[in-house]
């Protein structure tokens, strides 16, 4: 016989706000948000999703929305879902949790997505020095490829995948997260070099209670107050998974992810059309509500069998994932490469970062000269199917950062060539993104090089 259609565990109505869901969904971390259903292994089930903000990035003609968001909301997850074995034993504390992506993609009816620029003031981004302002391109879907008005000449295949899927912490491991970001948040302005250099504030996101939803958990109930106090923003990866962004993670890819509470507990969201490596604008997938149908496998034990712990306790692991075998194709790229030299001419020590911004900003610089505006090349790497890669982190002092982009995306050939790139008006790609303006005071690093160089 034929399999069954995947029941549906996690119904959405877009129509109604993320509290408003019959299943509502949360935005936290917390071993003690309960359970909203409950699933067997070998089971094929589908849960759907809000996009990020539960809505509140409107399809319209102005970036408003993205100035003026509240980031204290970061992010809507469907879930948590309980996981049972075939005899009804919940997945325990030490065992692995294999979720396999059977299908994935849009919610029908709800074909478009968002790519954005946060205000510096308000969520910032990799490279928010040079781009205070915030920025926003809509995208509109056709079967497997994207395009969008304020991006023209640029037409691509997405590689769909959740933005975040991750177990529950235990209350051990959420007390090591919440201790080692306040130090970071406290001190790391003063102790971290790197911050002089990548301007993202604030350093980490520590609970807090404002915009917190903890699904069942009725809001103002003595219970709410004691875990929105306790409960870790979604916004970082951590060993449960959650908010690492690997775009690979699409249809056939597995995550086996390590279990800390009885029932695993699996909660997933942040649904992406299609993301580059590093999500470099933060707000910087093509963002859209969307379905996830998995199925699920309990590796007994699996933790300590195969997640070797990096750091002081047997919590300190990490995921592993296998890529499934469905991506874009491509045969030719264009490649950036960038080194650990910031931006005022000053070496740092192998410093991967550094790296990857110099590269960034020499592919955007670059694209430039072909029609876009610096702020749709920075949308455009955030949110096209480019690689990045760490292609050297041993010669020393220098870390050298790749960015690959496929050059069958534009419509115009990119690659240089021995006549100079054509300029006029016949190829000043035109509408722009939509903008704001930047009302903050805080300095904006420029390029003076590439100044003097455009104007001579």
């Amino acid at each position: 016989m034929a399999p069954p259609t995947p029941r549906l565990v996690v119904p959405i109505e877009l129509k109604k706000k993320p509290w408003e869901q019959k299943l509502p969904l949360h935005n936290r971390w917390h071993p003690h948000i309960p359970y909203v259903a409950e699933v067997n292994t070998g089971e094929v089930f589908r849960i759907e999703m809000v996009d990020w903000t539960g809505g509140a990035i409107k399809d319209d003609n102005s970036a408003m929305d993205i100035k003026l968001l509240d980031l204290s909301i970061t992010h809507y997850l469907s879930g948590p879902i309980r996981i049972i074995d075939s005899d009804g034993i919940a997945a325990k504390p030490g065992d692995v949790l294999a979720v396999e992506i059977c299908n994935l993609g849009p919610l029908a009816g709800d074909e478009w997505g968002y790519t954005g620029i946060f205000d510096r003031e308000n969520g910032g981004g990799f490279l928010t020095d040079h781009f205070p302002s915030a920025a926003k391109a809509i995208w509109y879907f056709e079967g497997i490829y994207a395009h969008s008005p304020q991006i023209p000449g640029v037409r691509f295949p997405g590689l769909t995948h959740p933005g975040i899927i991750g177990t529950a912490p235990s209350m051990e491991l959420l007390n090591i997260w919440n201790e080692r970001e306040r130090l970071v948040e406290e001190n790391g302005v003063k102790s971290l070099k790197l911050c002089e250099v990548l301007h993202s504030r604030p350093l980490a996101n520590l609970p807090s209670t404002k915009g917190c939803h903890l699904g069942k958990i009725p809001k103002g109930t003595v219970e709410w107050e004691k875990i929105a106090k306790e409960a870790a923003r979604t916004i970082p990866g951590r060993e449960n998974g959650g908010n690492c962004d690997i775009k690979n993670l699409s249809k056939g890819s597995k995550i086996y992810l390590p279990v800390f509470v009885e029932g695993a507990n699996l909660s997933t969201g942040d649904m992406h059309f299609s993301q580059g490596d590093g999500e470099i604008s933060f707000c910087g997938a093509i963002e859209m509500s969307g379905f996830l149908e998995l199925k699920c496998e309990i590796i007994r034990g699996g933790m300590r069998e195969y997640l070797t712990p990096m750091g002081p306790t047997p919590l300190h692991v990490n995921p592993i994932f296998e890529i499934g075998p469905v991506e874009p194709r491509f045969s030719e790229w264009l490649v950036f490469e960038g080194i650990s030299v910031d931006e005022s001419g000053r070496q740092h020590f192998l410093d991967a970062s550094v790296a990857y911004k110099r590269a960034i900003l020499n592919a955007i610089d670059y694209l430039s000269k072909f029609g876009y505006s610096k702020e749709q090349a920075y949308i455009l790497l955030s949110c096209c199917p480019c690689e990045g890669r760490i292609s050297g982190i041993v010669d020393s002092p220098n870390a050298c950062a790749t960015l690959a982009i496929p050059t069958a995306i534009f419509d115009q050939d990119i690659r240089p060539k021995s006549s100079k790139v054509q300029v006029g008006p016949r190829l000043v790609k035109t509408p722009d993104v939509f903008k704001c303006t930047y009302d903050g005071n805080l300095p904006t690093t420029m390029n003076l090089s590439a100044a003097f160089h455009d104007s001579n």
